[in-house]
């Protein structure tokens, strides 16, 4: 089989393309690995710079240091127990109200739906919602971290025209074996919409993995804090005797301020940079082929 020769300009514009990419992946990855890097690098040694590629000298302690405050093992409970709970009490709760704005019977829908694309653009402000937490007993609270989260219509949206494809014979056989709009709902809806929730649920999940703001400004407990707010706290330091004084520690004259942030960071986001791989095959849509015979 012949294949078709490039021709100069051809060749020269994937050369661009190739070289581009290349830049752009280049300028994405070096700041991840430059923290990396440094993160076992000395923290005295690297104060003088020049490290770019490999450690200097390399060294654990930054490490030891980090996971010497028990803080650290706390916040990731709070972390990983929000992040689950949070993301499937989202998904549920925002994908039943998508699926009830799907029905065009519904009373009042045009409304609710005028309504929730106002939010969209404008909210009540800081102010007004962290009075509103604090008159609803959520302060100091874990389910500050669930319930002011559990519906987002942005979210609603993309549900909504997910189920707007699904084949109405579907729901009328449902119908047809006694089914309610419940039964409905969680016996043929939600299994055949795997794609759509595994999305929203990455969305959410990564969102609620990262989040420090609702840790910060809602809780004082520290033991209800997540690692991201600890790690807000750990680069807020401005000097490594605090650090080391809030880990319970002596002075290690390895340990400096920065290559404890550096540490931590990679401590925090490590969990969710892994996991973000194998989920990126969820993002696969059309996934409805085989659902319905006919």
């Amino acid at each position: 089989m012949l294949t078709k020769r490039k021709t100069a300009g051809e060749a020269l514009f994937d050369g661009f393309n190739i070289l581009g990419m290349l830049a752009i992946c280049f300028i994405t990855l070096y700041p991840i690995w430059y923290v990396l890097v440094n993160s076992f690098n000395d923290g005295q040694d690297a104060m003088r710079g020049g490290i770019y590629w490999w450690p200097r000298a390399f060294s654990m302690d930054n490490y030891v240091e980090v996971f010497k405050n028990p803080g650290i093992m706390t916040a990731m409970g709070v972390t990983v127990a929000k992040t689950l709970v949070g993301t499937a009490a989202h998904v549920f709760f925002t994908a039943m109200v998508a699926y009830a704005f799907s029905q065009r019977e519904l009373i009042g829908r045009n409304i609710y739906l005028l309504m929730g694309t106002f939010t969209l653009f404008f909210s009540g402000g800081l102010i007004p919602f962290y009075l509103l937490i604090r008159d609803l007993g959520m302060l100091d609270n874990f389910m500050v971290y669930i319930i002011p989260f559990l519906f987002s219509f942005f979210d609603l949206i993309i549900f909504m025209s997910f189920f707007r494809e699904i084949p109405g014979a579907l729901k009328e056989a449902a119908k047809i074996d006694g089914a309610n709009d419940f039964s409905i709902f969680t016996r043929v809806i939600i299994p055949v919409s795997m794609p759509v929730i595994a999305t929203i649920s990455l969305f959410h999940g990564v969102w609620q993995w990262n989040d420090y703001f609702v840790g910060m400004i809602y809780i004082n407990n520290m033991d209800l804090q997540p690692i991201q707010t600890f790690l807000f706290r750990v680069v807020a330091q401005s000097s490594s005797s605090q650090i080391v004084a809030a880990a319970g520690g002596g002075v290690d004259r390895t340990v400096t301020s920065q290559s404890i942030k550096l540490a931590t960071m990679v401590v925090t986001t490590a969990p969710i940079v892994f996991a973000y791989p194998f989920l990126q095959k969820y993002f696969v849509k059309g996934l409805m082929i085989g659902s319905v015979k006919g």
